[in-house]
C-alpha cells in the first residue's frame, strides 16, 4: 500500500517494541544516575533563541547550520532544543536553585533536534539522556561524572567502549593556543573551507571540529592544547587522571577532542565504540565552568555528559545485548459464548484492579482464534469461560509455557487469580535458585 503521509526525513516512530526498548533504558539510567544522586528534571522543548546562541557559541556548527528556529505569534524568536545543558542551567538560575545546597546533581531525558544529513545513529529528532552537576569544581567530580557513565553502559551489558579524554583548558591558558592556532591555519587558509575561514579568527578551536575532509586533515598536524595549559588546569587535569586511576577505570588521553560546543572549559571526555560505524561516539560530556556566569548568574563550577538514545540502542543491537521489553500479558480470558463475553468484561476490570495485565476478546473471535491471538501475543495464562463455567461457578486456569493447570472460583475470581500468579513466581524462582553443593 502506498502511503500518503510518512515520518518527516530524519525522524522514527517508536513502535511498542521499541518505546519498550526505550523505556527499560531510560529508567536503567535514571535508576543508575539516583544511586549517585541525580534527580530527575525536565525542561521545555524550546527556548528562547539567544539562550542558545550564548551558551552554545555562535561559531558552532549546531548555532550556524543546525538548529530548529522560527518566530513565534508574538513575534519572538524561538529555537527547538539542540541539546539539554542549556536549558538545565537556565532552570538553574530562574529558579534560583544556586541558593540550594551544593553540589546539585540533576538527570533528564529530553528530545533534542538538529537540522543534520540523516544517516544511521544521527537523526535531525534524537532523544539524550543527560546528567548535570552545579557547584563541585573538584576533580573528583569529573572522574565520578566519567565514572557513573561508564557503570550506565557496564548496567546495560554494553562492552568494548573505549574512553577518551583531554583537557581543554581554561579562557587564559586558551588564548595562547588560539594564537597558535590562528598562526597554524593561517598559513593554510585558501585549503579551509568557507565555514572555517570564517572561524579562523573568532574561534580557530571550531576548526579542530570540522567535519571537512580536508580541513580535518589539516587538523591532524595542529597545535595541541596540552601544550598550551596553565599549571591549575594542567594540575586539574592530571588529578582526574588520577582518580580515574583509583577507579581503574582505564582511558585513553586524546587531544585532538574538543567537543562541538563552546562553553566547554578544562575536563572534555567521550565514550567511543567501534561497533556501529562512523558514528562511534556514545557519549560525550565535560566541564563548563564559565556557562552559569555566562548567562547572568553566580558564578559556578558545573560539568555533565549527554548520552544518544538512539544510538545507544542500535549499539546494544550490533553487539546482541537483549533490549529491555514489556512485560507479557499474564492473563487472557477466552469467551464462548456472548453471555461469557460480558462476564469476561467484568472479570478482566476486576482482575486489573487487583494489579495484572488481562485481556478479553473485544474484536468477536471465535474460541479458537482467541486462542491463537493469546499464544501469539506471549500470555502467561488463558482461562476459558462458556456456559458450563458459568453454572458451576468455577474456571480453569492453564499455564501456558507448562500447561498446568487449576481451578478457581468465579466468586471472588480476581484475588484468587492474583495470589495464584504470585504463587506460580514463588514456585519457578525455588526451581532455578541455585544452592550450594549439600544444601
Amino acid at each position: 500500500m502506498e502511503l500518503r503521509y510518512k515520518a518527516p526525513r530524519g525522524t522514527q516512530d517508536a513502535v511498542p517494541d521499541r518505546a519498550a526498548a526505550f523505556r527499560g533504558v531510560e529508567l536503567t539510567m535514571l535508576g543508575v544516575a539516583g544511586c549517585y544522586g541525580f534527580r530527575e528534571v525536565r525542561t521545555p522543548v524550546f527556548e528562547h533563541t539567544e539562550l542558545f546562541d550564548r551558551s552554545v557559541g555562535e561559531t558552532t556548527d549546531v548555532v550556524q547550520k543546525e538548529m530548529y528556529t522560527f518566530t513565534d505569534n508574538g513575534g519572538r524568536s524561538v529555537t527547538l532544543r539542540p541539546e539539554g545543558t542549556a536549558g538545565a542551567v537556565r532552570m538553574f538560575l530562574e529558579h534560583g536553585l544556586f541558593n540550594e545546597p551544593t553540589p546539585q546533581k540533576y538527570a533528564y531525558v529530553t528530545s533534542c533536534y538538529r537540522y543534520e544529513k540523516p544517516q544511521a545513529g544521527r537523526l535531525r529528532e534524537f532523544h539524550q539522556f543527560g546528567v548535570e552537576c552545579f557547584g563541585a569544581a573538584d576533580p573528583l567530580a569529573d572522574a565520578e561524572v566519567i565514572c557513573l557513565a561508564q557503570e550506565l553502559f557496564d548496567t546495560l551489558g554494553i562492552t568494548g567502549l573505549t574512553l577518551r579524554i583531554n583537557s581543554i583548558g581554561c579562557p587564559t591558558c586558551r588564548k595562547a593556543y588560539q594564537d597558535a592556532l590562528r598562526e597554524y591555519f593561517g598559513a593554510r587558509k585558501d585549503e579551509l573551507c568557507e565555514t572555517c575561514r570564517g572561524r579562523l579568527e573568532r574561534n580557530p578551536m571550531r576548526i579542530l571540529d570540522c567535519k571537512s575532509p580536508v580541513c580535518h586533515a589539516i587538523a591532524e598536524k595542529a597545535p595541541v592544547i596540552l601544550d598550551f595549559l596553565c599549571d591549575d588546569c594542567r594540575g586539574h587535569f592530571d588529578r582526574v587522571k588520577q582518580a580515574l586511576d583509583d577507579y581503574d577505570l582505564p582511558y585513553e588521553v586524546d587531544p585532538t577532542i574538543v567537543r562541538g560546543l563552546d562553553y566547554y572549559t578544562r575536563t572534555v571526555f567521550e565514550f567511543v565504540s567501534d561497533s556501529i560505524g562512523a558514528q562511534g561516539t556514545v557519549c560525550g560530556g565535560g566541564r563548563y565552568d564559565g556557562l552559569v556566569k555566562e548567562l547572568e548568574g553566580p558564578d559556578t563550577p558545573a560539568l555533565g555528559f549527554a548520552v544518544g538514545l538512539e544510538r545507544l540502542l542500535m549499539l546494544m543491537e550490533a553487539q546482541g545485548v537483549s533490549l529491555p521489553a514489556d512485560d507479557p500479558v499474564q492473563l487472557v480470558l477466552i469467551a464462548q459464548t456472548p453471555e461469557a463475553r460480558r462476564l469476561t468484561a467484568t472479570l478482566a476490570r476486576d482482575v486489573r484492579l487487583s494489579g495484572c495485565a488481562c485481556l478479553f476478546d473485544t474484536v468477536g473471535r471465535s474460541v479458537k482464534a482467541q486462542m491463537k491471538y493469546a499464544n501469539k501475543i506471549g500470555a502467561q495464562y488463558t482461562c476459558v469461560v462458556g456456559e458450563s463455567e458459568m453454572a458451576e461457578g468455577s474456571v480453569t486456569i492453564k499455564e501456558m509455557a507448562t500447561g498446568a493447570t487449576e481451578t478457581l472460583p468465579l466468586e471472588g475470581f480476581a484475588e484468587a487469580f492474583a495470589e495464584y500468579a504470585m504463587r506460580r513466581v514463588v514456585e519457578a524462582f525455588g526451581e532455578n535458585m541455585q544452592l550450594p553443593d549439600g544444601q
